[in-house]
């Protein structure tokens, strides 16, 4: 959001937890590591539900994963249940790219990489899109033990939506 710049990863196929991890993933190569090179934590304002929800055991457990390939302590923001129309990047991304597209026939994943990387705003707001060609799965169930070795701490505040996960050992 300080940056003024989006980053939309564009699948093909399912939205699941893992396509929002490896999305986050592809951001933080393609342009964390660049922006934040001495970070040692990630916040991310997510919304309730979906793939990325606060119940989701395999968003957890797929976090970890990307805690431990990173070094990076993972913190999460849930937006309470029913709030999703108050997430910024609702208003300050996707409704640009809704604009940008309006009328075009969204044809093949070329063109709307392409529409969504032309999208600015008077105030300076770049877009970057890539295309993600990888498969995900549904319907992947986690054991209580892959979600135990998760190395989650709540927050105070609503534990059950906000927390930090922290990776297992730090990265090479």
């Amino acid at each position: 959001m300080g940056r003024n710049a989006g980053w939309v990863n564009v699948g093909q196929d399912h939205d699941t937890a893992q396509f929002a991890t490896e999305s986050l993933r592809r951001w933080w190569y393609a342009v964390g590591t660049v922006a934040y090179p001495a970070a040692t934590q990630l916040l991310i304002c997510a919304d309730g539900g979906g793939s990325n929800g606060s119940r989701v055991r395999l968003w957890k457990v797929a976090l970890q994963a990307l805690a431990d390939e990173t070094g990076l302590a993972i913190s999460v923001c849930h937006l309470p249940p029913g709030t999703s129309k108050g997430n910024k990047v609702e208003h300050r991304l996707f409704a640009h790219i809704t604009m940008n597209w309006r009328g075009r026939p969204l044809v093949s994943h070329e063109v709307i990489i392409e529409l969504i990387g032309a999208t600015t705003t008077r105030t300076g707001l770049t877009v970057q899109a890539v295309r993600d060609t990888g498969l995900y799965p549904t319907k992947i169930k986690v054991t209580d033990e892959e979600l135990a070795a998760v190395h989650l701490a709540p927050h105070a505040f609503h534990g059950e939506w906000n927390y930090t996960i922290s990776p297992a050992v730090a990265a090479a």
